[in-house]
């Protein structure tokens, strides 16, 4: 009766080596190129300190992600496990810090990128415009960033081969770096002075240098973002996570003693001319190398940035495809492209925030305002691990944390001190941090909450399908003819052995308590008592209930939800006027919340004088359902099936073979005898209109539009059933709503704008 849309998944195509080059990708980037310069100036020499410490908790927080991105292989990471783990606000709000906090990144990153390529202009005497308040570096960063959007468009493999290169190269020009680096140092018969004293900002100096460098050690996450698209993830990812790990600290150790211990300070500190040179400052230091060792940094910034730029759209887009795959955002989110098979609204959205962060606030606070927004999804993560492990001890874990749980509660409050502590050194990202909380926490309360509540009932009813538990949900009402609306629920239960629960609802004021309502049962008794009697008789199993609620609409769909039913069966006046559309509304609210499949009969039925039966074929999945419950009318009333379908004049002969031979298709899958009826006409509600002049039943796929709609707009589907003669029973499957944006998209799109 039911099919089944296919879950999207990506394809498996990163190796190990793949994985930990991404997350390598994502990591060096912010903490050298961009951010040595400026945490330099707040740590000092203790920047050595700074890299070891932030790497120590790093691998804390790592550890609860290895864990469970061995045995959660899904794109979302710390999202779904937060989700699973904790209330489901904090999973939806642990989603939507996750995406902005690696969109913020890659703010970040693009800057970078703009005060590098900025510098290289320079040194070619060619100076890009201001354009009022964006400055070339912003400018340069909206251009990358753009660029890289596209390039992760394009697809996974692409990506991951740009990324790999990237990577690798970078890894070279700082491990060049690092060599020339030391050997001066060490050529230099004083250069222990250059780092005393250790501590010139105390111990204060070195926690809000911690802060503020810790997205430096992010990238490990984006490894978990891509599970789905790594090969074997149970062994790969924790194998990935730490492999990075491995390689990242001991370069931005190296590195950060390197750049304090040669800096050409010119009688300044060290830290602090490197703290006046800010996102450019290694190239400065690589100058006093060698002949060409600051082009050789900026190369290597240039790539760096753009490396980790790649890497934490990738990251940033799946975390918004896993939550629009979960309703969490609206359902485009989720939509892979047909070609290129990758998310791309998602990655169009991230883009959006990616260049409204970076054009919009300076370089230390994008990435401050980054740094909190890690620390504390970080932080749930390692509480989520926590529950997880005693929650779902049966998940088959490629990698278990150590010492459990008392490592992972040294990581909790370092990462909460760092995050705190970062007050004192930006307030503005605290404010930016406190702002998109509040924001996403009004988004869950008034829009993600519900979509989310929908789309489980949903898949709770696909599960309840799969195991061939039906339940049939016949609403009556005064107005109806019961034995015209209990066939048709008969014809379905018999088919399909499903049971049926007849309802009436009691519709009372708003002003009025419900147990008014228990003095007004007698109507709605008899109605059911009658119901049953015909249900006893045709040896279909049921059972009656009586609502009382202060609307239909509510009433019908709490007890779909109750009674965990799959099919919702409705009678209809034929033909309202302007008055009866208006209260028959309810109906349309009820197709508008449930998420079963709905079948709506039009006009009384005479179970003796259905022999022929036609639905008229458009190609949609409410046409679909239509030909799936036809084998039950069929067998019920002993009659033959005709399926029309309506060719405009102009449509091509392949067009019109294409969709003759879908027909034949969707007849073969439901194992029935049918005649296809081909009709040319420039008017399709003319020509079904002549063909259901011989029709004794029209079974038609229809869907329900907004209370607008309703009063003053006719589709195909209803002057159809306004028309003709014969009883109608409309089928309508359920189908998400789409976004007013994502409509006017797709009508560009068939539009071939």
């Amino acid at each position: 009766m039911k099919k089944y849309d296919a879950e999207i998944r990506l394809a498996r195509e990163m190796t190990t080596f793949d994985a930990t080059l991404l997350g390598v990708g994502a990591m060096i980037g912010a903490g050298i190129f961009v951010l040595i310069g400026i945490a330099a100036g707040v740590a000092g020499p203790a920047l050595i300190i700074t890299f070891a410490l932030n790497g120590l908790i790093a691998v804390m927080t790592a550890m609860s992600y290895a864990e469970l991105g061995s045995c959660y292989h899904t794109t979302g990471g710390g999202y779904l496990w937060v989700k699973e783990a904790l209330p489901k606000w904090a999973g939806f709000l642990s989603g939507w810090m996750s995406w902005s906090a690696h969109a913020v990144a890659c703010s970040l990153y693009a800057l970078g990128f703009g005060a590098y390529f900025e510098l290289v202009l320079s040194e070619f005497s060619l100076v890009l415009p201001h354009w009022g308040f964006f400055s070339p570096q912003k400018i340069l960063a909206a251009f990358v960033a753009i660029l890289f959007a596209y390039i992760n468009f394009r697809g996974a493999s692409e990506t991951g081969k740009i990324g790999n290169l990237v990577t690798i190269a970078k890894i070279i020009v700082l491990v060049v770096f690092i060599g020339f680096g030391l050997e001066l140092i060490f050529h230099q018969g004083d250069w222990q002075t250059t780092f005393s004293p250790f501590f010139p900002h105390g111990a204060g100096g070195v926690f809000k240098a911690m802060g503020l460098t810790f997205i430096a050690f992010q990238g490990f996450e984006v490894i978990t973002q891509s599970s789905e698209e790594i090969k074997n993830p149970r062994r790969n990812i924790p194998r990935a996570i730490f492999f990075s790990l491995m390689i990242v600290i001991p370069i931005y150790i190296l590195v950060a003693f390197v750049s304090i211990g040669t800096v050409p300070s010119g009688g300044m500190a060290p830290w602090d001319y490197l703290a006046l040179k800010k996102e450019t400052a290694l190239v400065d230091v690589a100058r006093n190398f060698f002949v060409g060792g600051g082009v050789l940094i900026l190369f290597g910034g240039l790539i760096s940035t753009i490396s980790a730029l790649n890497a934490t759209i990738f990251s940033s887009s799946r975390v918004a495809f896993a939550m629009g795959r979960d309703r969490n955002f609206p359902g485009f989110f989720s939509k892979v492209h047909g070609n290129n098979l990758t998310p791309h609204w998602s990655i169009i959205s991230t883009l959006i925030l990616v260049v409204l962060m970076a054009v919009s606030l300076p370089i230390e606070n994008v990435a401050s305002a980054a740094d909190i927004m890690f620390l504390l999804l970080f932080l749930a993560v390692n509480v989520a691990m926590i529950k997880l492990r005693k929650l779902r001890p049966d998940l088959d874990r490629g990698f278990t944390v150590p010492i459990f749980p008392y490592l992972s509660i040294v990581g909790i409050l370092s990462l909460l001190f760092l995050a705190i502590y970062m007050f004192d050194y930006s307030l503005s990202a605290w404010i930016v941090t406190i702002v998109w909380v509040a924001l996403g926490l009004a988004v869950y309360r008034f829009y993600a909450s519900s979509r989310e509540t929908k789309h489980e009932r949903k898949i709770a009813t696909l599960e309840r399908i799969q195991k061939k538990d039906f339940t049939i949900l016949v609403c009556l009402s005064e107005s109806e003819n019961v034995e015209s609306i209990t066939d048709i629920a008969f014809a379905i239960a018999r088919k399909h052995n499903a049971t049926i629960i007849f309802l009436h609802v009691i519709e009372l004021g708003e002003d009025k308590k419900l147990q008014i309502g228990l003095q007004a049962t007698s109507r709605g008794k008899a109605l059911l008592e009658e119901a049953q009697n015909f249900a006893e008789v045709a040896g279909v199993p049921s059972k009656a209930i009586i609502k009382i609620s202060h609307r239909i609409s509510t009433g019908i769909v709490d007890t779909v939800l109750e009674e965990e039913c799959n099919f919702l069966l409705l009678g209809r006046n034929k033909n309202p006027n302007f008055t009866s559309r208006f209260f028959s509304s309810a109906i349309d609210n009820v197709l508008q919340k449930t998420t079963v499949e709905v079948a709506i009969l039009h006009r009384d039925i005479h179970h003796d004088q259905v022999k022929k039966i036609l639905i008229p074929y458009n190609g949609d999945i409410h046409t679909r359902l239509a030909i799936e419950i036809s084998p039950a009318l069929l067998e019920h009333y002993r009659a033959k099936l005709t399926i029309a379908v309506v060719f405009d004049p102009g449509t091509s002969k392949e067009n019109r073979q294409l969709i003759t031979e879908q027909i034949k298709r969707d007849i073969a899958d439901e194992n029935i005898s049918a005649s296809i009826k081909i009709v040319t006409d420039p008017d399709i509600l003319h020509g079904i209109l002549k063909l259901a002049k011989y029709t004794d039943l029209l079974v038609m796929g229809g869907k329900s539009g907004d209370f607008l709609e309703l009063l003053f707009s006719k589709s195909v589907a209803r002057e159809i059933t306004e028309s003709v003669d014969c009883p109608v029973l409309w089928l309508k499957e359920y189908e998400e709503r789409k976004s007013f944006l994502h409509s006017i998209f797709t009508t560009k799109n068939n539009n071939g704008g």
